[in-house]
C-alpha cells in the first residue's frame, strides 16, 4: 500500500475518532445540562455536527460510502411528515450579509441608480443603495459579488419543502408562515461555524 492511500485511510480512522469523541462531549453537554437553549449544548452540537460532515465527505471520497446521518437536519425529532410524492415544492432561502463598506455599496448602487445623491450618507442613504443592489441583481448574483458591493457574507440556509399547489399570489402576503419542519424534505446550511470546526 502507497504512503499516500496509508495516509488516506488514516485520516478516515482520525474523522471517525473525531465523531466519538464529538458524541461523548454532546452526550455529556445534554446530560449535564439545566437549562433550555444552553449555550454549552448547543455548542457541543455544532461541534457534533461538524465532525460528522467530515466524516462523511472522507469516507465518500476514499471509499465512496456515505453515512445514515443527515446533517444539518430537523432536530425536532419528527423527521419529515410530509406526503412521499408531493406535488408542489417550495424553496426558502435565508442569506445574512453585513455591511461592511457602506461608501462601496452606496457607488455601487449610484452606478444603477442615477437619481440617487452622489456621496450620499446616513442611513437612509444604505437603506436605499440595499433598495437599489436588491432590484437590480438576483440574489444568487449578490451573493457571488458580496465584496464588490461592500457586503459580507454571514450565514446561509436553504430549505426545499413539501407545499400545496398554489394560486398565482395567493400566498404572498405572509410568504414565511409555510416554514413548516415537518414538510422539510432536505436543507443546506452555510456557516463558518462548520469551517471553524473542521479546522480545528
Amino acid at each position: 500500500m502507497s504512503d499516500a492511500a496509508q495516509l488516506t485511510i488514516t485520516e478516515v480512522r482520525a474523522a471517525a475518532e473525531a465523531v466519538k469523541a464529538a458524541i461523548d462531549r454532546h452526550l455529556q453537554a445534554v446530560s449535564s445540562s439545566t437549562e433550555p437553549g444552553d449555550p454549552v449544548v448547543v455548542h457541543a452540537y455544532e461541534e457534533l455536527a461538524a465532525a460528522a460532515i467530515a466524516y462523511d465527505q472522507i469516507l465518500y471520497e476514499v471509499y465512496d460510502e456515505v453515512t445514515p446521518f443527515e446533517i444539518p437536519g430537523d432536530d425536532s425529532g419528527t423527521g419529515y411528515q410530509g406526503p412521499e410524492q408531493p406535488e408542489a415544492i417550495s424553496v426558502l432561502i435565508r442569506r445574512d450579509y453585513l455591511v461592511a463598506d457602506p461608501k462601496r455599496l452606496r457607488a455601487q448602487a449610484e452606478r444603477v441608480d442615477d437619481t440617487l445623491t452622489p456621496g450620499g450618507g446616513g442611513e437612509a442613504e444604505v437603506t436605499a443603495a440595499i433598495g437599489v443592489l436588491f432590484g437590480e441583481y438576483e440574489p444568487d448574483e449578490i451573493a457571488a459579488r458580496a465584496e464588490e458591493f461592500g457586503l459580507e457574507e454571514g450565514d446561509s440556509t436553504l430549505w426545499v419543502s413539501a407545499t400545496e399547489p398554489a394560486e398565482p399570489g395567493e400566498w404572498l402576503p405572509e410568504p414565511f408562515d409555510g416554514a413548516d419542519p415537518e414538510l422539510l424534505i432536505c436543507r443546506f446550511d452555510v456557516s463558518e461555524v462548520y469551517d471553524d470546526e473542521l479546522d480545528d
